[in-house]
């Protein structure tokens, strides 16, 4: 091993290998910058960079982006109070208040010396957890390789935030669509309906940066105007670098708290922060200071958002289970490279493993390094309109998905995955698992296969490896069964409905018509692809067959769901009907002073039944515009409809749409010169000097691209003719 791990140190020496890590880190901290983007799209755009290197090159650059994202996320959460990430947000509660004191280069350099510890101590967790998980590895069999994939999938979606039926059917969603193209079995095609251009399956990238990085830009592209009250880049850098030495040990602690939860699937980056400011808390004996510029506030979490990067590459290479979206597009790499997970990756790559553990601690380094020396610039960016970026965002994420298979029509299904991505976050279904499952999905069929084909009937479940994974597998599903239980009885006995129907800024469509009609249409695909199946061979069906069933079943609990919630709605909406009738019939002086004509005619809407529920900021009244607010109950329990955010985020999806097809006609560069400079002037209102500017920078970036990198620009049935 010490052979090894010396030999892949010699490996960064080699000004080549040691430019892509630079390169990964740049685009890391950049992507940190840009909210909702972050270690997912870094990775996503990158990926098609490395179609054509050796697996080397593109690892060093693909973990140096992700080692680093969480450190420049840091930047806007202190100096503006609007968090890169979501991880962020838990620095932003002391690191905002410390910068508005005239404190932000303290705050900044505990910040950023704290992400490369917690990096640092991250590579030095997934050093250990090589010769310690070495041998359970090489014991593993195909059966516990099946449960692998099995947990990989269950585990991200019982683990992840709010419902876990949403959770597992989007994890089941993702492996159906994994099973597009040809079956590993038996070479049958499978959901291509005769097109050629199915039949190799979709594209990892094209997927990821759809449900991700598209749906995301339709989600946030209303957001016009950047934020102008910037807080100063002032303080002092000397007085927080003597103070995180002073806190070495709650580093220490936040960094292992990232590690744990980075090796738990689902858990995450936002978890794990969350669970060190936790801590930092609970062992400091003078609480009155967090939340007003505590440094313990800011040091714990901060190791931890890195070292949780780390953590997550544990299970992702050693058992092949991916613990978040970054991690399962590496795995996805891998897997293209021809690199299993597992005994493999230990027998023969290990030098690539102590690669990744290397390039992770040094990309720490670095990053906190770039972030001092370029903060003033890199703080301004994040006070541009994410309107402004999205058109830049979008031409760039499209070329990446292009790069795959070298199709436009990669490009169509990137878009049409962006509108399924936008519904799945809206209606509260996280697309973590689904993901993970798109890129489990067939190791998964290729595992069962193997197992089914060894050992009769399922006497392969009494291997004890088998047995604790199956335990591993049932005690989440139960404990989450148990809270969910104990959470209905309290509803039952309150008969309170807000639990159900409570607004959620990510997902401002739950329980509303949206989300019901998504969970239907969810049963059409999975009832659809029963019927598809069962024209294949007996191989070939098996696994989609039983993914088939668990979808059904999934998506018919789903719709019960959503019909419960529809019933508690109604019932709240005739206690309020009567409660209002109750306080607009009574002689009450003080209620006929206190609401006036107003508050009368408030409570007789409210008496026959129409929305005069609580909007989503708890307040009474229509939303602006004539648009209903996401958080109402609605006149028949249905939820939001048709909402502004909805309009917008679909509106963008045209745009796209019609990008592609602009692509299509006259080319890339063609396109890119008509459709920034219309998308900057009628959505994002930019200035004309601004949209004059950009569209030049990246008109010429993308003719010069193809002679710096091996990219490939469309090209266009005029400009083919020509």
């Amino acid at each position: 091993m010490l052979d090894s791990a010396m030999s892949a140190l010699a490996s960064l020496t080699d000004p080549g290998l040691l430019l892509m890590l630079l390169v990964g880190v740049v685009a890391g901290l950049v992507m940190g910058l840009i909210p909702g983007l972050g270690g997912t799209a870094a990775v996503a755009i990158l990926l098609p960079i490395t179609f054509g290197m050796e697996p080397a090159p593109a690892l060093a650059m693909l973990i140096g982006a992700l080692a680093v994202v969480h450190t420049s996320d840091t930047v806007s959460a202190v100096l503006l109070g609007a968090p890169g990430s979501a991880s962020a947000s838990v620095t932003m509660l002391d690191g905002y208040s410390m910068a508005k004191k005239g404190q932000a280069k303290r705050a900044l350099s505990l910040a950023f010396l704290s992400s490369m510890a917690g990096g640092v101590i991250g590579a030095i967790g997934l050093t250990l957890a090589i010769p310690l998980a070495r041998p359970l590895v090489l014991s593993f069999a195909s059966p516990e390789l099946f449960m692998l994939t099995v947990l990989g999938v269950a585990l991200a979606a019982v683990l992840s935030r709010g419902n876990v039926i949403k959770g597992l059917t989007a994890g089941v969603l993702g492996l159906m669509v994994g099973m597009i193209g040809t079956s590993p079995t038996t070479a049958e095609e499978r959901f291509t309906f005769g097109s050629l251009f199915l039949g190799d399956g979709l594209s990892l990238v094209a997927v990821a940066l759809g449900v991700f990085g598209l749906a995301e830009i339709a989600s946030r592209a209303s957001q016009r105007r950047g934020d102008k009250q910037q807080v100063k880049v002032d303080g002092g850098w000397g007085s927080g670098i003597r103070e995180w030495l002073t806190h070495w040990s709650q580093v220490l602690r936040g960094g292992i708290i990232g590690i744990w939860a980075g090796i738990l699937p689902g858990v995450g980056a936002t978890a794990g922060t969350w669970l060190a400011y936790g801590q930092a808390v609970a062992t400091a004996k003078d609480k009155t200071k967090f939340g007003k510029g505590d440094p313990r506030g800011i040091v714990g979490p901060e190791s931890a958002n890195n070292s949780v990067e780390a953590g997550d590459l544990i299970p992702t290479f050693l058992f092949g289970i991916p613990g978040g979206v970054p991690s399962a597009m590496l795995l996805g790499m891998l897997l293209t490279y021809g690199i299993q997970p597992g005994p493999s990756i230990i027998n023969e790559h290990l030098d690539l493993m102590y690669l990744i553990i290397w390039s992770f601690a040094i990309a720490s380094v670095l990053g906190a390094l770039f972030c001092f020396l370029t903060v003033r610039p890199l703080s301004s960016l994040t006070k541009v309109p994410f309107a402004v970026l999205a058109a830049g965002l979008v031409v760039v994420m499209l070329l990446g998905s292009f790069q795959d298979g070298g199709q436009i029509g990669d490009l169509w299904i990137m878009v049409l995955l962006g509108v399924a991505g936008w519904l799945l976050k809206s209606t509260g279904f996280p697309r973590a698992p689904f993901l993970i499952g798109f890129v489990l999905a067939i190791p998964l069929e290729r595992y069962y296969f193997l197992t089914d084909s060894l050992y009769e009937g399922f006497e392969w479940m009494l291997r004890p490896g088998t047995l604790v994974f199956i335990a591993i597998l049932v005690l989440p599903i139960l404990w989450n069964a148990f809270k969910w239980f104990r959470a209905r009885r309290k509803l039952n006995s309150d008969d309170d409905p807000k639990s159900e129907s409570a607004p959620d800024d990510e997902a401002p469509l739950k329980n509303s018509i949206w989300s019901l009609v998504t969970s239907a249409a969810l049963l059409v695909i999975f009832a659809s692809s029963l019927v598809l199946s069962a024209e294949y061979s007996p191989d070939a069906r098996l696994v989609p067959q039983l993914v088939g069933w668990i979808g059904v079943i999934m998506t018919v609990v789903l719709l019960l769901q959503e019909l419960h919630s529809r019933r508690l709605a109604l019932a709240s909406m005739r206690r309020i009907s009567v409660h209002a009738t109750v306080y607009a019939t009574a002689p009450s002086p003080a209620l006929a002073l206190a609401t006036g004509a107003s508050g009368s005619g408030s409570a007789k809407h409210a008496a026959v039944g129409e929305t005069a529920t609580p909007d989503a900021a708890g307040n009474g009244g229509s939303a602006a515009g004539g648009h209903r607010a996401p958080g109402r109950i609605g006149r028949f329990g249905w939820g939001a409809g048709w909402t502004q955010d909805a309009s917008f985020a679909f509106r963008t999806f045209g745009w796209m749409a019609g990008f592609l097809v602009l692509t299509g006609l006259v080319g890339y560069l063609a396109a890119i010169s008509i459709f920034i400079p219309a998308f900057l002037l009628l959505v994002a209102r930019a200035k004309i000097k601004t949209t004059i500017i950009y569209t030049i920078v990246f008109f010429i970036l993308m003719l010069a691209l193809p002679s710096l990198l091996p990219i490939d620009l469309p090209q266009g049935i005029l400009t083919s003719w020509i």
